[in-house]
């Protein structure tokens, strides 16, 4: 499939077959001194020998390796980054390369755009949460504690390539996980492509890749229109507010076990899409349908009483809150939204009620 680049803010989304081509251009025009991978352990033995086998450059370069996860997505490793880059004799004509999932993006660029007050990077995403997500929009940072993102700026790579063949490696779960941001983009932006997530039994490889474009569209456009989050790009925050108070809830009780970005999110959809028709703003049929929708393709997470508690203390530490108050993203309809809201304390424990029926 022939796919024309994307053009993004201030860098270049590489899709189709000329992609490597690209960015052995890039690399022969920039003059880098050094060239670092970031790799995790799971990217260096499954992604980085298929990466390689097309890079073509004389630059010295150095793979870094670090254990993959969210747990290391933080100061600390960062700190061990920026050590390992000054050890390596990193200087500001040198590039830093990402090839792994959100974690690596996210952290890779933060890395990057701090070490020596900024050197170049690139995004390679490997998961498909990273292509339709993480890796597109400038947004870099890391976790503090238990907190989702709550240490980071927008700062664009030099171009994101986008290799469809590494998700042949990816664990379903981790297929769900991606899954759950391109069904956020339908509900937000484009119904029809929302609709398109209501038969996925004939998602080959050939369907996959129209999909994962759409969603690097949407995104991408969203993205163009609203660099900073000052409007419009709110919209993306759609089931995040509740996903990430769910996922930081689960990654900071030692008898619970973790749950992926991506499966939080989608019950972060589900109890957004609640709010939203009980405000009074999406018809609750809209709302049954995104409910069906989304728990026919996601499992199910338990939650009790002491699990809401938990999870409605983490609210407050969203980043959209202002002046105390907690700001949701909410449907008007399936792919229109309104943000700033405000909602009833009380209604986001009925919503999760509702989502356990």
């Amino acid at each position: 499939m022939t796919i024309t680049p994307l053009q993004a803010n201030g860098y270049t989304i590489h899709f189709g077959s000329s992609k490597y081509e690209e960015l052995n251009q890039l690399l022969r025009d920039r003059g880098y001194s050094k060239l670092f991978i970031l790799v995790d352990t799971h990217t260096n033995d499954f992604c980085a020998p298929l990466f390689l086998s097309e890079l073509a450059t004389e630059i010295p370069l150095e793979l870094i390796e670090i254990e993959p996860g969210e747990e290391q997505k933080n100061i600390a490793t960062c700190v061990e980054l920026w050590q390992i880059l000054t050890d390596l004799g990193a200087d500001k004509k040198s590039l830093l390369l990402s090839l792994g999932g959100g974690v690596l993006s996210d952290i890779g660029g933060f890395v990057a755009v701090t070490f020596k007050r900024g050197i170049d990077f690139i995004a390679v995403p490997t998961t498909l949460l990273a292509m339709v997500d993480a890796a597109i929009g400038g947004k870099n940072g890391v976790d503090l504690g238990h907190l989702k993102n709550q240490i980071g700026l927008i700062a664009v790579p030099k171009m994101v390539l986008i290799e469809v063949n590494f998700l042949s490696s990816l664990p379903q779960n981790e297929m769900r996980s991606g899954l759950a941001e391109m069904i956020k983009h339908g509900l937000i932006f484009d119904k029809n492509y929302w609709l398109l997530f209501q038969d996925l039994s004939q998602l080959d490889s050939d369907y996959l890749e129209v999909l994962i474009l759409r969603s690097i569209e949407i995104k991408n456009s969203i993205v163009l229109q609203d660099p900073t989050e000052k409007g419009l790009r709110k919209a993306l925050n759609f089931g995040h507010t509740l996903g990430h108070a769910i996922e930081s809830y689960f990654m900071s009780e030692p008898d619970k076990t973790s749950v992926l970005h991506g499966e939080a999110v989608a019950v972060g959809m589900v109890l957004a899409s609640y709010l939203s028709a009980k405000k009074g703003l999406l018809d609750w049929e809209s709302y049954q349908t995104i409910k069906s929708g989304i728990t026919t393709i996601f499992d199910p997470i338990d939650f009790d009483e002491n699990d809401v508690d938990g999870i409605e203390k983490l609210l407050i530490h969203d980043k959209k809150n202002e002046g105390g108050t907690v700001q949701f993203v909410l449907l008007t309809e399936i792919g229109k939204t309104t943000f700033n809201q405000s909602v009833e304390k009380e209604w986001i424990r009925a919503a999760f009620t509702d989502y356990k029926t």
